[in-house]
This record gives structure tokens, C-alpha cells and sequence, in this order.
């Protein structure tokens, strides 16, 4: 039964981490918006991913910087005296957030029912979203608007970035070929593919007549990934990883043609300016982690892993079960990632 049943005045999003989770997130919260443009909206977020959501149409962005400590509770419900909600939705089960919840004051607390809570998140809320059938960790979040009594939850995204961020991401294009954009790494390293890999595929794409670009944040090992990979090549790309803001990696993901990244924020990000995704997917389920619209364009030897450290068929393993093994994405051939390529170019005309 829907909580609402006409446009409540206020409610809080509490989705702190991370960027993949929160361009997920982002969907959810705008069919909200589509439904109830008068209801109004604060998101509760983390410091490097309020850069990305701070400037949202309608919605209050308050940052939650964790590494603060006890602290960061005190200035978020010193922030949030005085204010009471509608609704709370707990999007986010780990238990820091929900100690967070403390602080905030809402009618109803909504949180993950127990075939999705973890960290004893159940016991901070006061109303159960039940699980859809689907695994995806979007139809989850999509799961709390219909909680709420919105019947269309279609998911889509609008993330704004400025004019300077634009001409920051046309600066980098070739305006002459089609634009590969490669994010190489993700911040832990075990979700990694191989710089040979990666050689491989790019050295492809290039033959294909593909300007190609290598992207990622600041964090060491994504920079010696790229130099890694640069150092293979023969022939030259462009590298800059760690040389551009956030926003201007949105600008740049949404003006490219295709990009292809591993199990990380960026591809989240692609799929959230509906940009094609080849994504690379081990250590955990693409159906339920892969970029939302471009899941049949991954390569996944997840299914081939997860089987090497279980005797249980996948259908009976619990849906988050994760590969272990850190070298799994070793299992992931060049060929395939060619092949999966090859398709996507064809499939959308690049």
C-alpha cells in the first residue's frame, strides 16, 4: 500500500556513496520529482559526491564529509535542527548512514526490507520496501518512489554540467573520427583488467579509425594503469587520467561515442548521459552492478568465476555473492572484448 497518496511537502534522500551508487540513485530521485515537483527535496551525500549532484535542479544538497568523524553527525543534525520530513529514504545500508538516521526526524523511515538490508539496517527504519524480482541495485532504489505511491518510476537521468565543463570535453575530441573514451581502472585494484588487455583492444579500435582516450581520477593506481597501457601502445593516445574534474568527466563521457571501463563510478556515469558502456565485469554480478542501459554490452567472466569457488549453481547462491578470487579479471580474453566491440560499433553506427 503506497504511503502517499497525494505530493507529501518534504523528503530526504540518505545516499552517501558511492558514484556509481548515487548517478544510480539520481534516477530515482528525479521519477520522484517527475511525479511530485512540488514536494520539496534534500539529499544527504558524500563530499566528493556532492561535486557531482550539487547542482541537481530542485534539490538541497547537504555533504556529509565522513571523514570528520563524529563530527560530520554533529554539524548534519546541527544542519537539520528544527526540520521534520515526511519521509526519510534510507538508500544506503551501511551502517554509518544509518547511525546517521539518528538525527534526522521524519514520519516514516524507509529502508531496505530484509532480503535487501545489511549492517542491521532494518532496525532504523520504519517501513520495509519490498525487493522487486529484479536484482539491479537501480531496481531497488526504484522500489522506495512506488513504496511512496509514485506508480511511474521509469528511470532517467538529467545531470547538469556548465558550458565551461562542455568546452573543457570538445577540447579533448577529435572532431574528425569517432571518440573512444578508455577508464581503465577502478580504485581497487582487483576489479582491474590487464594492461595487455587493454593494449589489445584500444590497438582495434585505433585500426577502426577510433580517437582514443584514456581517462580516470587522480588515485595512484589508476595513473600507473594508464602509463602501463601507454607505455604497450604503438601508437599514441590521449592520457588523462587524473587531469580532469568531476564534471568534466561527465562532459567528456557524454560527448563521447563508446566507452569501455571496468566495475567503477565512470561507467555509471556513462550510462547516466546515455553514452554505450562496454563494461568489464568479474568479482560481481553485471545484473545486478552493470551500467543500467548497456548491460547487454558487457563481458562478464563473473558466471565462470563465481562457479570455480562455489559448487552451488549461481540461480541458488545469494544474489550479492561476490568472486574473491583477485585475479579473476585475468579470466576476461581480448578476443571477447573485440568481438563485444565490433558489435556495439555495428549496433550503433559508430
Amino acid at each position: 500500500m503506497a504511503l502517499f497518496s497525494s505530493a507529501p511537502n518534504s523528503i530526504c534522500i540518505l545516499r552517501l556513496s558511492a558514484i556509481g551508487d548515487v548517478c544510480n540513485t539520481v534516477a530515482a530521485v528525479q521519477a520522484i520529482q517527475r511525479a511530485w515537483p512540488s514536494t520539496s527535496i534534500t539529499w544527504i551525500t558524500g563530499k566528493l559526491e556532492a561535486k557531482l549532484i550539487e547542482d541537481l535542479p530542485g534539490i538541497e544538497v547537504i555533504v556529509f564529509d565522513k571523514n570528520l568523524g563524529i563530527k560530520a553527525y554533529r554539524q548534519l543534525w546541527k544542519q537539520l535542527k528544527g526540520q521534520r520530513f515526511d519521509a526519510l529514504l534510507h538508500m544506503q545500508y551501511a551502517l554509518r548512514a544509518s547511525i546517521a538516521t539518528l538525527g534526522i526526524k521524519a514520519k516514516f523511515k524507509l529502508g531496505f526490507d530484509a532480503e535487501r538490508s545489511q549492517d542491521f539496517q532494518t532496525l532504523f527504519t520504519n517501513v520495509k520496501v519490498p525487493s522487486p524480482q529484479e536484482t539491479h541495485v537501480l531496481d531497488g532504489l526504484l522500489a522506495f518512489g512506488k513504496t511512496l505511491g509514485v506508480t511511474d518510476m521509469t528511470p532517467s537521468w538529467n545531470i547538469p554540467f556548465s558550458a565551461q565543463d562542455a568546452d573543457w570535453a570538445q577540447q579533448q575530441l577529435n572532431k574528425q573520427k569517432p571518440n573512444l573514451v578508455v577508464v581503465p581502472a577502478a580504485s581497487k585494484a582487483y576489479k582491474n583488467w590487464t594492461a595487455e588487455g587493454y593494449t589489445e583492444v584500444i590497438t582495434h579500435a585505433q585500426q577502426l579509425g577510433f580517437h582514443v582516450i584514456l581517462a580516470g581520477s587522480p588515485a595512484q593506481v589508476e595513473i600507473d594503469l594508464a602509463q602501463q597501457i601507454e607505455q604497450k601502445l604503438t601508437t599514441p593516445v590521449d592520457n588523462l587520467v587524473g587531469k580532469s574534474s568531476l564534471k568534466q568527466m561527465l562532459a567528456l563521457l557524454a560527448d563521447a561515442n563508446l566507452v569501455i571501463a571496468p566495475d567503477t563510478g565512470p561507467a555509471h556515469m556513462a550510462n547516466a548521459v546515455n553514452t554505450p558502456v562496454l563494461g568489464l565485469y568479474a568479482h560481481h554480478n553485471p545484473e545486478r552492478t552493470g551500467p543500467y542501459q548497456y548491460r547487454q554490452y558487457v563481458v562478464s567472466a563473473y558466471e565462470e568465476a563465481i562457479s570455480a569457488e562455489h559448487d552451488k549453481p549461481l540461480a541458488q547462491l545469494d544474489w550479492r555473492t561476490r568472486v574473491k578470487d583477485k585475479h579473476a579479471m585475468q579470466r576476461i580474453k581480448a578476443e571477447q572484448v573485440i568481438t563485444m566491440f565490433d558489435n556495439i560499433v555495428r549496433e550503433c553506427d559508430l
